[in-house]
């Protein structure tokens, strides 16, 4: 870990622009979906400290003990802290509230309150089940929110405590967040695809599927601005661009996956669309999950690919070790 002796600082503390050369971003969350592609994004910025659960000694990042972050940071005395950390388990959360509240909202406000002590700006992510899913139009960062489960809650609540803390950020809300790694929509799909005759999934459901690598390569972006104009930050939605339901998804990735020679059982006329109270879950879902982008896209210039894009991207990394 390199000294801090090469920032820029003022008499009054750090400048508002700081030397990429020396920046030190503390990325918390590295091995999630988000946190595993920050390594790769954030890498030419500065040197990244990332921590996790499982990190080893005075690195690691215990998100069910908020106040234990606190030391982390004092320690790493990063100019950026990025918190891809979360209890994104939704349907868990509903019996272990005290556990999505720890590590949701709690912590949020520990990194929020331990980055203003040290003048670090934070990028958060939240999600778009803050908002009740209601209607049928994009939401912008101004309307009302009103979350319909404990993830939902535990998220809003985790905004309110980062913006409460006084420090310089910036917060993603997104949405359908999947990747190349891990357990997620697609590798799902492939899977049943290959050992059912018939599969019904979600079609009144509306949302944008958006990569881990997109939202990635977007907090590059925004980070390297919000460094040189505070005036940057704030609340920011960010999917990638159109709209489907997750049956169209689950269409979409295997027609592909049978126009590319992989096994796939289930035909096309096969793949059921069927309503939300078919499959009923402990958290209740957002049925309007549309996002509008439109504050991102022209504050940072912008321009966020259709969400088939990505998701073909990926389809290509995933099936290129199932061959």
């Amino acid at each position: 870990m390199t000294g801090s002796s090469g920032r820029s600082s003022t008499t009054a503390g750090r400048a508002t622009r700081v030397d990429s050369a020396a920046m030190r971003i503390l990325l918390l969350g590295k091995n999630g979906q988000v946190g595993w592609e920050l390594q790769r994004s954030l890498a030419i910025l500065g040197e990244v400290v990332a921590c996790d659960f499982d990190s080893v000694s005075d690195l690691r990042a215990d998100f069910t003990d908020p106040e234990s972050l606190g030391p982390l940071i004092r320690r790493v005395h990063p100019d950026v802290i990025v918190n891809a950390a979360a209890h994104t388990a939704v349907d868990k959360a509903e019996t272990e509230p005290d556990l999505a509240e720890a590590i949701n909202a709690t912590a949020p406000g520990v990194i929020g309150r331990e980055a203003a002590a040290v003048e670090a700006a934070v990028i958060h992510y939240s999600t778009d089940y803050v908002f009740d899913g209601s209607g049928d139009q994009p939401r912008d960062e101004a309307a009302a929110t009103g979350p319909l489960s404990v993830y939902g809650r535990t998220k809003l609540a985790g905004e309110a405590a980062v913006q409460e803390s006084g420090c310089r950020h910036v917060i993603l809300r997104t949405s359908w967040v999947y990747a190349a790694r891990g357990h997620n929509f697609i590798r799902t799909m492939l899977r049943l695809a290959a050992e059912r005759d018939e599969l019904k999934v979600i079609d009144d459901q509306v949302g944008a599927p958006t990569g881990a690598d997109l939202l990635a390569d977007v907090t590059a972006v925004v980070l390297s601005r919000l460094l040189v104009d505070p005036r940057a930050g704030g609340t920011y939605h960010c999917v990638a661009a159109g709209e489907t339901t997750w049956h169209g998804f689950a269409r979409f990735v295997i027609d592909w996956a049978r126009g590319h020679g992989l096994p796939v059982k289930v035909e096309s006329q096969r793949i059921l669309p069927v309503p939300t109270t078919e499959y009923p879950t402990p958290a209740r879902r957002p049925h309007n999950s549309r996002l509008d982008t439109t504050k991102l896209r022209q504050t940072f210039g912008l321009v966020l690919p259709p969400w088939e894009h990505g998701v073909e991207r990926t389809l290509v990394e995933v099936t290129s070790a199932i061959r």
